[in-house]
């Protein structure tokens, strides 16, 4: 596995970049050991203006004086040539054609936006549960027309799958197959992004509806937990969608008045019987330990899931900013009367939901050997 050496400066470039997921990949990128910021992309109103012009600024930081001054160029592979790496924030009506032409010339693009999710060849990835799912990347390339030699898509998963994924992995790796799961989300306005939802429909309110979202969580789920096998046993690779043992999940998404941090209320059945006890389950969730923290990527969070003994935690709050939101928070580990177990599960969706997991995702392809640097 290949090593970044000490000193070694990555260059890096940020489509969408004036938008939430954009800016906040360009605050956590201000502080990265080896990435460096060196081109920013976004649509024609900000083209042609310097970044601290252009961004409408909304994170609790300043902008990083490093980007202050550099000049918003139109998404187009061109201005990012020069980019080992290039992260996408764009939104989905948009992100389709601009990341396949990135991808088409031969340029690494580590996606936020739905479009290539389920591409049967572009690995969906949740970087602290599935990273071997990078290993489809050579596959990607020659399977595209004309085939490459250094471009490809990697997704990042939905924002409310990326939560409850990371703690069913860990079920699964402790007690074998989740049978099945029901999760209701409480989601933060942040992720509609910027300015998101109108305040008179948010403020004391709660919306019970986010076009697609169930959809997303239902089926991403299985992608993400699937195995990546050789069916035909002759060296094709393809996403089992957890078909080794079925797995129903049945999501119900609404909105609520938190700026950021998407809360997810989780009941979980195991194909084992008996079932682990909660005590058994708070262990394995305490203990998982993903490849990304065994191996050198330094956004990888300390604690893959920081298991709650109090009886009124996670909160959004209190919690979102742990471990700069790298990580999540489960609590409230405790029997289910209609399944197995239940518990509540916190993430940061912009972080570890969305600009963390692409960067982790680019920390190990790197390692894998899979980026030119």
């Amino acid at each position: 596995m290949y090593t970044v050496p000490e000193g070694k400066i990555i260059k890096v470039g940020v489509l969408g970049a004036t938008g939430t997921v954009g800016q906040r990949f360009i605050a956590l990128l201000e502080s990265h050991p080896y990435f460096a910021v060196h081109a920013l992309g976004a649509s024609a109103r900000s083209a042609g203006k310097t970044y601290a012009l252009a961004a409408n600024w909304k994170q609790t930081t300043p902008i990083p004086s490093a980007v202050r001054d550099i000049e918003v160029k139109p998404c187009a592979p061109e201005h990012f040539k020069e980019c080992a790496v290039v992260f996408s924030g764009l939104d989905a009506d948009v992100a389709g054609d601009i990341e396949g032409a990135f991808r088409t010339a031969e340029l690494a693009v580590f996606s936020n936006a739905k479009s290539y999710r389920r591409d049967p060849n572009v690995p969906l990835v949740v970087p602290l549960v599935n990273p071997f799912h990078l290993n489809i990347i050579p596959q990607q390339r020659l399977l595209h027309s004309p085939p490459l030699k250094k471009g490809f898509i990697v997704t990042n998963a939905n924002c409310s799958t990326t939560g409850v994924v990371i703690p069913l992995a860990a079920l699964e790796r402790a007690f074998g197959p989740v049978e099945s799961c029901i999760i209701t989300t409480l989601q933060a306005i942040s992720g509609a992004g910027y300015p998101g939802v109108p305040a008179l429909d948010i403020f004391d309110n709660v919306v019970p509806y986010i076009s697609g979202e169930e959809e997303k969580m239902e089926w991403e789920t299985l992608k993400i937990l699937g195995e990546l096998a050789d069916p035909a046993g002759d060296g094709t690779l393809a996403f089992d969608m957890h078909a080794h043992t079925p797995l129903r999940v049945s999501a119900s998404c609404t909105r609520v008045p938190v700026v950021e941090g998407h809360t997810e209320t989780v009941s979980v059945r195991f194909a084992r019987r008996p079932a682990p006890s909660p005590q058994q389950v708070r262990e394995a969730l305490a203990a998982y330990t993903p490849v990304v923290q065994s191996v050198a990527c330094p956004s990888a969070p300390r604690h893959a899931i920081w298991v709650h003994e109090e009886p009124d935690r996670p909160q959004p709050r209190l919690d979102r900013a742990f471990q700069q939101g790298a990580g999540v928070s489960v609590g409230r580990v405790r029997q289910c009367q209609v399944l197995d177990i239940k518990f509540v599960v916190l993430s940061n969706n912009v972080n570890i939901g969305a600009a963390t997991s692409s960067i982790i995702n680019a920390e190990m392809a790197i390692l894998k050997g899979l980026v030119a640097v």
